[in-house]
């Protein structure tokens, strides 16, 4: 999306010509999911069109990925995106170029609900005030122009049902990021492992609205002062809901299937150490090292960043910093004792939270269970392997 950028400064103002209200059209687009990550849960946008022939999509979504240090301010949670506005015709066509179905809701308003929401948008797309602090659940394409919609109607909108109103048991954010992530499993698998209890969460209503293909369905149903909201609605571009998403993973190479073939490793390394009565330490060093810069990761996410559902994350119980000190102390000729008492703390540690996990409110990845228990058999096999020594040194 961030081609886009380069019809902002052009197409401001587009919306400050003067029209007759009664003769706009207000109408919410929805976009559906596209190839590429941020495009998984499909983009909303609000289409203008005043009797003046000025016709323009307005959106939430722009980003300039070019943008000085982009990368470390979106992990810190400083993620700056921008409203801007297009011709209605240029941006059909980027979907269809893109091979995106596009569906188009108008909305039955009144003139003066429209004269608002034409305001409002006016003033959003004003040099100083269009740039906002995305957050991917709380503030995003779809919620804004849902905040829109609803600060134009007043208290008398009521959303109509979606998909996640048919569920027997509580949904949550993650629930319904994994619902749209299910092709793409090291995708959620990042998300399970960045984002903590925060989005755990059972959701009300209003709250479905941060997903775009779920808002529309909302406003497919919603009433406002008895009357539906949506007055009719189209598919403008017309192409199958997962034409440019990927298909199924293949099951070798989910991070269920990867993790549980790194875990049989570790517990061939496990037996074979056993059998040997010695430690394998590059097995250690490489294993622990990886799960130390997964701590180190997690530790600038929950005391640095600003996103506000990366902290609390309780798989800092396991993935942590301290991960670290195998990698150095097991190669130094007494490090053993340090590495030993170590291993102590982190089997118990691992092992209580592992065993209270249910009682926690945070949902894990499926596939961290075999790198904990992993993690639990080399710290177990170090202890037994060099209790005698550490009784010897005394």
């Amino acid at each position: 999306m961030k081609h886009l950028l380069l019809f902002i400064t052009l197409l401001a103002g587009m919306l400050c010509a003067p029209a007759q209200q009664s003769d706009t059209l207000v109408s919410l687009v929805t976009c559906y999911p596209g190839h590429d990550i941020y495009e998984l849960e499909g983009h909303t946008a609000l289409r203008v069109r005043l009797n003046d022939s000025t016709d323009v999509a307005v959106h939430w979504g722009l980003f300039d990925f070019d943008a000085p240090n982009f990368v470390y301010r979106f992990v810190k949670g400083e993620t700056d995106y921008m409203c801007g506005e297009m011709p209605w015709n240029f941006f059909v066509e980027e979907y269809r170029w893109q091979g995106r179905r596009l569906d188009e809701q108008v909305l039955n308003l009144s003139p003066v609900q429209k004269q608002r929401i034409v305001a409002m948008l006016q003033l959003n797309l004003q040099p100083q005030n269009r740039v906002y602090r995305y957050n991917y659940v709380k503030d995003n394409c779809a919620t804004r122009p849902m905040q829109i919609i609803q600060a134009a109607v007043g208290d008398s909108l009521r959303p109509g049902p979606c998909l996640f109103d048919t569920w027997s048991r509580p949904t949550s954010f993650r629930d319904v990021m994994r619902f749209y992530h299910k092709n793409y499993p090291w995708y959620q698998f990042g998300i399970d492992l960045a984002l903590g209890a925060g989005i755990d969460y059972p959701l009300q209503p209003a709250e479905y609205a941060f997903v775009p293909l779920l808002l529309e369905q909302q406003i497919d149903g919603a009433t406002i002062a008895g009357r539906h909201l949506a007055a009719k609605t189209r598919t403008v571009v017309d192409f199958p809901a997962d034409n440019v998403t990927a298909g199924p993973t293949p099951w070798y190479l989910t991070p269920m299937a990867v993790c549980w073939t790194v875990f049989a490793l570790l517990l061939w390394a496990t037996v074979r150490d056993i059998r040997r009565r010695k430690v394998t330490k590059w097995v250690d060093a490489t294993y622990f090292g990886i799960l130390g810069m997964a701590g180190l990761l997690l530790t600038f996410l929950i005391f640095v960043s600003v996103h506000e559902a990366t902290s609390p994350n309780f798989l800092f119980i396991w993935l942590n910093p301290f991960c670290l000190i195998p990698v150095i102390f097991i190669w130094l000729k007494n490090g053993y004792k340090v590495v030993f008492c170590y291993q102590i703390i982190n089997f118990a540690a691992v092992f209580i939270g592992l065993a209270c996990w249910w009682w926690l409110p945070q949902s894990a990845n499926a596939a961290f269970l075999p790198l904990v228990l992993g993690d639990l058999i080399r710290a177990g096999s170090y202890i037994s392997l060099n209790y005698k020594n550490i009784h010897k040194s005394k």
